[in-house]
């Protein structure tokens, strides 16, 4: 027996998935052959470590958040084109035939071994991490108030409605894990905040990213909590670039107005919504927001190029008007 059929029968040893016969024979050659032995040892080190780790179940709110998330990627991928499935129909079929079925299992032992280790160590972190929700006691209504702290991203399946009191600075927030929830409090509330970024990003409810955009849109032209470059800012960006309402898209330019000259990130989002956009009110108003800064030289060639080759005669004496407006970017 060589070394390589040795190695593929030490993976069916392990697991006693090997015939009597070729186990002796493997025997011999382990006493004759210190390289082998010594990968034995170490898979079966291996072996016993994974089974010291328990098992551990994801949880019902990690998994339904992560089935929402799935479905929505899902549904915004495009269609495959014939050719495409027959081209991936193809490169299955000859994997399939190169795989070798031995290799496979020792890959995967090697693989489940080192995942349980990781997983064990991922769910240590996470779990330090969390932040406990405190149920009201004795409710009838399922959907409990919370006022101390909010779940966190990974423990909510989604947010269902967000409310502002009228004349008032606080805004009640309602999200799901496994039974509906609530928590109320100011908008300058860290959990709310966490909460309406996490509601722009909800691909299952138009109207809830649209209500999450607007407050946080509000909280910005005010001047609350947006002085930072992280957090609502890039959340109004990523609503500004990729949602597909116009209503949200609308929403998170007038957010970012405030921050055009100061952010050259948020400079850089309007100039794409102005160049990319498919509405031609948010182009209009990309303009208008830019015009503070024309002296720009990104924003003077991107001006200077709509206003020459663009589609919309609109857009284009909107960018003629700015660009005419100052003498020297003539």
């Amino acid at each position: 027996m060589n070394c390589k059929v040795a190695d593929e029968r030490i993976v069916a040893a392990a697991y006693e998935e090997l015939a009597e016969e070729q186990r002796l024979e493997l025997a011999g050659h382990l006493d004759g052959c210190a390289k082998c032995a010594g990968e034995r040892e170490q898979l079966l080190a291996l072996k016993v470590l994974a089974e010291a780790y328990p098992v551990l179940e994801p949880e019902a709110n990690l998994m339904a958040r992560s089935r929402l998330k799935l479905d929505a990627a899902l549904d915004a991928l495009p269609p495959w084109r014939w050719y495409e499935r027959l081209g991936q129909r193809m490169i299955n079929g000859i994997a399939s035939l190169q795989a070798a079925p031995v290799a496979a299992c020792l890959l995967l032992a090697v693989g489940a071994g080192t995942g349980l280790l990781g997983g064990f160590e991922m769910a240590q972190n996470r779990a330090a991490r969390a932040v406990a929700v405190p149920a009201t006691q004795g409710q009838a209504n399922p959907a409990a108030t919370v006022t101390a702290g909010v779940a966190a991203p990974a423990e909510i399946s989604n947010i269902s409605s967000i409310v502002r009191k009228p004349n008032s600075h606080m805004v009640e927030v309602r999200y799901n894990q496994m039974v509906p929830q609530r928590i109320e409090g100011s908008l300058d509330d860290p959990a709310i905040r966490q909460l309406l970024m996490l509601a722009s990003e909800d691909r299952t409810s138009t109207g809830v990213r649209d209500d999450s955009v607007g407050l946080m849109a509000a909280e910005c032209k005010a001047g609350h909590g947006c002085q930072t470059a992280a957090g609502i800012r890039d959340a109004l960006m990523v609503a500004l670039r990729y949602d597909k309402n116009e209503s949200v898209r609308e929403k998170a330019l007038k957010g970012l107005e405030p921050y055009v000259s100061e952010d050259v990130r948020v400079r850089d989002a309007v100039l794409e919504a102005l160049l990319n956009d498919g509405d031609p009110r948010i182009r209009t108003a990309a303009i208008n927001i830019l015009t503070p800064v024309e002296a720009d030289t990104s924003v003077r060639q991107v001006l200077y190029s709509v206003s020459n080759t663009d589609s919309n005669p609109h857009i284009r004496n909107v960018s003629r008007q700015v660009l005419n407006s100052v003498p020297e970017i003539q």
